[in-house]
């Protein structure tokens, strides 16, 4: 029984910690963000001293180039630059001429998190989130160079297919360069591709370089209970998917991997990311750093990739693809295989969806959640299905765990006559109470073994339903409009609390007073917890705890009928 107290307390005071926690948060001054105008281009690669020869037909990345990135000065007077904005059926997008950043991404299929109103955006400079590249080499344009945009459409037209969006920076003697951006219709992935026309007397070697800058505040309307990873995240063959946490960056001790002939580069938040993907097959260095402190730092994390020397008079295309969008598991698995399978071969994208440390499991429920609902057709009903089907399959170790309770139920009379008879003597009362165990053959940690090892289980769904951008705006009945918002009306958390003060009465109670009392405060404490928790969470855990009460109601009246059937004479 001391072991079962302890669990308790532990429990309980991680449930307040938490509790507290989230509500400091909750109350807490949001920062008040300034203005936003066109950030001022920062972070440039430096090119190498001395360019490799022409001669060499596909120059090797200079050494250390990422660590000679140059931050423009803050006093630097930026250049101003028009902003173009293209419209497909899933974004609009605004591309500044200053750089041929793009500086804004609104996904038209996803309402802001704080505003229905209004559409969700993922690139934006209220957080100084942008997309930037540009090119290493004598001459060559970068993100801080002034293109001029070339006529043409800017809104993908009905019967096509793509619309392009073609930049030209300034001339630098015979060498041209065009950089474009490709949307397509149906599609989160955008191609950006520089063409470089050498109508020069002597050859170019050149790096092109992807970035993604960011500042390091948490996305609107994040909440403070189930608070996801914001930040840099990279995949390679070698060192597997790392997150790179921004104050590793602020402080400059980030650990990546940083050179590799595979991989990306992305910013994750939650539901959604931006990644780079350069083309298979090409070597590639990656780098993640502070380029502005002070009370609202910014990063930028990416990857630089040579490009073949290019000869007089030829021309060549560098193209590198910018996923940006939501993290929807099917889209990020195509992505995810390689040219020759119709995917882009960025390897691991799928991971970006922040499983915790569950994802082994958290990944094949969410599979298992999603074929119910392409039957179903609808996220809440399946999240119903879902649980019924796991809480079947762990049928023989909860029916276990409620014979267990159940049994402990029946002793309750008698293990209060001997509290009563052992008075204040503890350890008497503890002997007295293993006896009483031993001979009625019962385990006191019974109740509790077969429910622990299910909580990894439990964990991992728990992570799946957080994850799941399919969940964002998705009803369930009534008025339930948005699975991963909270209940408007705090229904369901006042439901889950019920259901688990009805499991309380159906569980033994404790004969110890105090830890009795921590049985019946904890129903509040989880149930308070859960009013800011989101609308898919708390419904399966209201699912969970019905079919618990069911199967535990069921047990013990089975069991107390056969305890009554063994001490009726008659029987």
């Amino acid at each position: 029984m001391d072991i079962r107290r302890i669990i308790l307390w532990f429990i309980f005071i991680f449930s307040l910690i938490m509790l507290w926690d989230a509500w400091q948060k909750y109350n807490s001054p949001r920062d008040m963000m300034p203005a936003a105008a066109v950030p001022s281009p920062s972070g440039v690669p430096a090119a190498p001293e001395s360019a490799p020869s022409p001669t060499v037909p596909t120059p090797s990345l200079p050494a250390e180039t990422a660590s000679t990135v140059a931050s423009t000065a803050a006093s630097a007077p930026a250049a101003s630059g028009e902003i173009i904005e293209i419209r497909t059926d899933l974004f609009i997008a605004q591309v500044s001429t200053q750089g041929g950043d793009l500086i804004g991404l609104e996904l038209t299929n996803y309402k802001a998190t704080e505003d229905s109103s209004r559409n969700f955006r993922l690139l934006d400079l209220k957080h100084r989130y942008v997309a930037q590249s540009g090119l290493i080499g004598e001459n060559l344009p970068n993100h801080k160079t002034v293109f001029t945009a070339a006529p043409g459409g800017r809104e993908l037209a009905d019967g096509r297919d793509t619309v392009e969006l073609r930049l030209e920076a300034p001339a630098a003697g015979a060498v041209r360069v065009t950089k474009t951006y490709t949307f397509r219709r149906g599609s989160y992935l955008i191609d950006v591709s520089h063409e470089i026309d050498n109508g020069g007397e002597k050859g170019i070697a050149a790096h092109a370089y992807y970035q993604l800058q960011r500042d390091t505040q948490p996305p609107e309307g994040q909440s403070s209970m189930v608070s996801t990873f914001t930040g840099p995240a990279e995949y390679t063959a070698q060192g597997k998917f790392q997150k790179i946490d921004f104050k590793d960056i602020e402080k400059g001790n980030a650990k990546f991997e940083k050179k590799a002939d595979n991989g990306w580069m992305a910013m994750i938040q939650h539901y959604f990311v931006s990644a780079w993907i350069p083309q298979e097959g090409l070597q590639r260095e990656f780098y993640a750093r502070s380029i502005e402190g002070g009370a609202n730092p910014v990063v930028a994390a990416g990857l630089i990739v040579p490009v073949p020397a290019i000869a007089p008079g030829a021309r060549l295309n560098h193209a590198a693809s910018l996923y940006a969008g939501p993290q929807i598991q099917s889209i990020l698995g195509r992505l995810s295989k390689p040219v020759a399978e119709g995917g882009i071969g960025a390897e691991g994208l799928p991971l970006v969806v922040d499983y915790g440390w569950l994802t082994i499991v958290a990944a094949p429920i969410f599979w298992l959640l999603d074929v119910i609902n392409k039957i179903i057709g609808n996220w809440g009903w399946s999240i119903v299905i879902l649980t019924i089907i796991i809480k079947a399959l762990f049928f023989p170790l909860s029916a276990a765990s409620y014979k267990s309770m159940a049994r402990m139920r029946a002793l309750a009379p008698q293990l209060q006559a001997l509290k009563q008879r052992c008075g204040d003597d503890k350890q008497k009362l503890n002997m007295e109470m293993m006896n009483l165990y031993k001979t009625e053959k019962i385990n006191p940690l019974g109740g509790c073994l077969p429910i622990a090892i299910q909580i990894p289980v439990f964990i991992a769904l728990y992570w799946a339903l957080l994850g799941a951008v399919e969940m964002r705006n998705a009803p369930w009945i009534l008025w339930i409009h948005d699975l991963s918002a909270q209940d408007p009306y705090y229904i369901l958390p006042v439901v889950m609390m019920a259901t688990m003060l009805i499991q309380t009465k159906l569980n033994p109670t404790p004969p110890d007073p105090i830890q009795a009392k921590i049985t019946m405060i904890m129903p509040f404490a989880f149930g308070i917890m859960f009013f800011f928790f989101p609308a898919g969470l708390v419904l399966y855990w209201v699912v969970n705890n019905v079919l618990s009460i069911a199967q535990q109601w069921q047990i013990t009246r089975m069991i107390e009928r056969g305890g009554k059937a063994a001490n009726d004479p008659r029987a």
